[in-house]
């Protein structure tokens, strides 16, 4: 017998792209070495990849650079023909095909734009239920704007949804939008104050859910 869930009992998890669900580092140091070239910009790579989680003209803007939208083209070209290097992190269709089978909705809260953002997401054949990137209504991470739009999509309360992040921007979103956060420890930033749940790898998420008092199935071994 099915059963079928009332509004009040559906949970969702929200998580970021890169970092989280991709491995999409490489696509961005070849796009940043691009922008770089093109434009003669001397910022390293590492510089850039410490703003990592908000949208790109903000982290231009935290670099003290100008001329925004040219420096947008010139990535996004050098991404999409660099996309095929991104991959998904080990573990992470699993865990997402496990909550889709417990009954959760799942979302992305990204700040990469949604033309990249979705051939990516297609590739895990997940049933997302919202997708919030730049170029909507709100402000970007880390303001708590995409993350509660993306509960509104769901029609979820923020106490029964979890934000799963990779950077202490995605940590203040999901604490200004008081959504329970838990950072994946696999990315590639730092979580911020104070320290949140720290899931070390994909499959830990479904630990630390069920220590919550959300429940989703899990298996020993069944995901190594």
């Amino acid at each position: 017998m099915t059963t079928v869930q009332t509004t009040a009992e559906r949970r969702a998890l929200a998580l970021d792209l890169d970092g989280v669900l991709f491995d999409t580092r490489p696509v961005m140091q070849e796009a940043w070495r691009a922008v770089s070239e093109r434009h003669g910009i001397d910022v390293p790579f590492e510089s850039y990849e410490q703003h990592l989680g908000r949208p790109f003209a903000d982290i231009m803007e935290c670099l003290g650079l100008v001329d925004i939208d040219r420096l947008h083209q010139t990535y996004t070209e050098a991404s999409k023909a660099a996309s095929w290097l991104a991959q998904p992190f080990d573990g992470v269709e699993d865990v997402l095909h496990a909550f889709v089978a417990d009954g959760w909705l799942l979302a992305v809260v990204t700040s990469k734009p949604l033309d990249r953002a979705a051939p990516l997401l297609a590739r895990l054949g997940c049933p997302f239920a919202s997708v919030r990137a730049p170029g909507g209504p709100g402000r970007g991470k880390p303001a708590p704007d995409p993350l509660l739009l993306a509960l509104v999509d769901l029609a979820i309360d923020p106490s029964a949804a979890m934000y799963v992040g990779g950077m202490a921007v995605d940590h203040e979103c999901a604490r200004r939008a008081d959504v329970p956060y838990v950072h994946a420890d696999w990315g590639y930033g730092s979580h911020g104050s104070p320290t949140p749940r720290v899931a070390h790898s994909p499959k830990d998420l479904l630990r630390l859910l069920d220590e919550s008092g959300q429940t989703a199935p899990f298996i020993e071994g069944s995901l190594l």
